[in-house]
């Protein structure tokens, strides 16, 4: 048997509320402290307690990060899916069992089947029964130290940094650990040929979900004022900035607070304040998912069309309507570039990343002051939930781009102040903020007909003027908004690949799928909408462009469609939409069948 070094993937059913999260990050942590690349996801039910969850844990020495469509390795800890969770593994898998659980017509001979007494082996670590339902989980993580070769300073750096200073419970868990290794080293014969080696390739590295780096980059943005309504999966994004809030936004001299953050009754009212504040000259934002975004499409229109910044993060989660609140989608796309009525459209920032969910955290407020208008960060469950690598976020080193602003000693130097008027051509008016002492400040703020001067019109010609000077905004919008990405095979393709957010792991995985079968198509990921004039330019140059997403109705296609209607005819669909992470070789037989003959591909 040939040993598999530092490629495996592994999968724990458990239940919700069990306790399990923190053995699995702890395991998780573990690897990641020897050195070797890893990504976990965690697919969890839209409840509190009681019903399936699964965690699974991807090591592997090229540092790939998307989902695995095949599980090497499971855990068996929840009785309910059991038939299930073995009914799907491939011959020469890894099946870890209580033997407490009447298996014996589920268990498979083309399987390596590991039975563990947990019962027995929690009792050993502790006497208290409250504790031994969430302390059992940590017997598994022992009896995957031992059979895949876990470091114990690994392991023991993992449990600390879990539990902190709580060294009672830094103890007990330590002690469950070493019960499950413990026993598996005595009574296991490894079968198995997978192992962990420790290397040298997470050392420049930390561990971090996006949903805290978003908080962070708020924070390194600007940020001042937060209103929210809680919603999965963009609550802890608040949660975290609120945290930072308390730690840096308070003046520890005076007492006072240079920060304002509010639950709101709902999402209208959260963007509501948002606005208002934005009006005043904060660096305001709010974070939501997409039923939050189908209640702000009103004030979404009212911060477009009377020009005051703000910023929403959209953490998307499966719709429409409530869905399914814990899986992954990039269905929000079309909703959110259009949201509200008549005729408007809106900056996304599409991040792929923990360091751009930090950086594009930071870049949205520029550009919301810049542009004066709301911007949307785009983030996913995928991103916001999960625990990533990545690089130590960089300390910003430019001041705050506060866009077209008049101070009084400005205004001193014009004849006249128009909100509304085009003065360099550009589309970006000039504002002022409330309170600027200066008799030509003051203007009046209004969601119906106004002219250049800000007051009340309905005129055609004002109308007319003032609509097509907003848009001229978003013609010169490339300038502040991230440029795509470009990865060219190493010889000229006809082939070209178009992708964005979370889908950047699976596809670039894939890429050196296609290169081992002597396919090498061009690959382009789109970091932001309105679509710079690369992203044309690289349709163009590809007879057919496959648009890979993660929503039904291949959105992102849509908009570059209604975009680039002259190379609509080159964009083909690859659409994945059914709740679970997408993988590489799905992206591969996908765009195989698509050069076959469909023009749309659902998988």
């Amino acid at each position: 048997m040939n040993p598999q070094i530092n490629d495996v993937n592994i999968q724990i059913a458990t239940v919700n509320g069990t306790g399990s999260q923190s053995a699995n990050l702890i395991l998780m942590r573990s690897i990641f402290n020897m050195g070797i690349p890893v990504a976990a996801k965690n697919l969890f039910p839209s409840n509190i307690a009681g019903l399936p969850t699964w965690y699974t844990i991807r090591a592997h020495h090229k540092g790939y990060q998307a989902s695995k469509k095949e599980n090497d390795i499971v855990v068996l800890m929840n009785t309910d899916t059991v038939y299930s969770d073995i009914r799907g593994l491939r011959p020469g898998a890894v099946v870890i069992h209580d033997t407490g659980m009447k298996l014996d017509h589920a268990l498979r001979e083309d399987h390596i089947n590991y039975g563990v007494p947990f019962t027995a082996l929690v009792n050993k670590a502790t006497d208290n029964v409250k504790l031994k339902k969430k302390v059992v989980n940590m017997i598994y993580v022992g009896v995957l130290a031992h059979l895949l070769n876990l470091d114990a300073a690994a392991i023991d750096k993992a449990v600390r940094k879990q539990f902190g200073k709580k060294e009672k419970v830094v103890e007990l868990n330590a002690n469950a650990i070493e019960v499950g290794r413990a026993w598996a080293a005595e009574n296991i014969e490894k079968k198995d040929p997978f192992q962990l080696q420790t290397m040298n390739a997470t050392a420049d590295k930390i561990l971090i979900e996006g949903n805290t780096a978003s908080a962070l980059g708020a924070l390194m943005g600007g940020c001042t004022f937060l209103s929210w309504y809680p919603i999965t999966p963009s609550s802890s994004v608040c949660e975290s900035l609120i945290s930072y809030f308390e730690k840096f936004r308070h003046d520890p001299v005076t007492g006072h607070n240079r920060y304002a953050a509010i639950q709101a009754e709902d999402e209208i009212a959260a963007l509501g304040m948002v606005i208002g504040a934005g009006w005043a000259g904060a660096r305001a934002m709010t974070a939501t998912s997409g039923p939050g975004i189908s209640l702000m499409a009103e004030l979404t229109g009212y911060g477009y069309f009377t020009e005051i910044p703000a910023v929403i993060v959209n953490v998307q989660r499966m719709g429409p309507s409530t869905g399914l609140p814990t899986r992954n989608s990039q269905g929000d796309l079309l909703s959110t570039y259009y949201l509200s009525h008549g005729d408007t459209q809106h900056p996304l920032l599409l991040p792929s990343s923990m360091d751009e969910c930090y950086e594009m955290g930071q870049q949205a407020f520029d550009l919301a002051e810049q542009m004066q208008t709301p911007v949307f960060v785009m983030s996913e469950l995928d991103l916001g939930m999960n625990t990533w690598m990545t690089k130590p976020f960089k300390y910003p080193d430019q001041p705050y781009a506060r866009g077209k602003v008049l101070n009084a000693e400005a205004l001193e130097k014009v004849e006249s102040f128009g909100r509304y008027a085009d003065v360099d051509g550009d589309g970006i008016p000039y504002r002022t903020l409330p309170g600027t002492r200066n008799e030509k400040a003051p203007y009046f703020t209004r969601g119906s007909g106004h002219n250049a001067q800000a007051k009340y019109s309905e005129d055609p010609g004002d109308w007319e003027a003032g609509m097509e000077r907003i848009s001229r905004k978003f013609e010169g919008a490339q300038q502040w908004l991230p440029a795509p990405v470009l990865t060219l095979a190493e010889k000229p393709s006809e082939i070209g690949l178009i992708h964005f957010g979370s889908t950047r792991w699976p596809m670039e995985e894939a890429l050196d799928l296609f290169a081992e079968q002597g396919f090498q198509p061009d690959s382009l990921r789109i970091r932001s909408l309105p679509a710079h004039a690369e992203v044309e330019e690289f349709i163009a140059k590809h007879t057919h462009c496959y648009v890979v997403e993660q929503n039904r109705d291949g959105q992102m296609r849509s908009i570059l469609a209604a975009t680039f209607p002259d190379l609509a005819p080159r964009l083909r669909s690859i659409c994945h939409f059914n709740g679970s992470f997408l993988d590489a070789n799905t992206i591969v037989s996908a765009v195989l069948k698509l050069e076959k003959g469909s023009e749309l591909a659902h998988v």
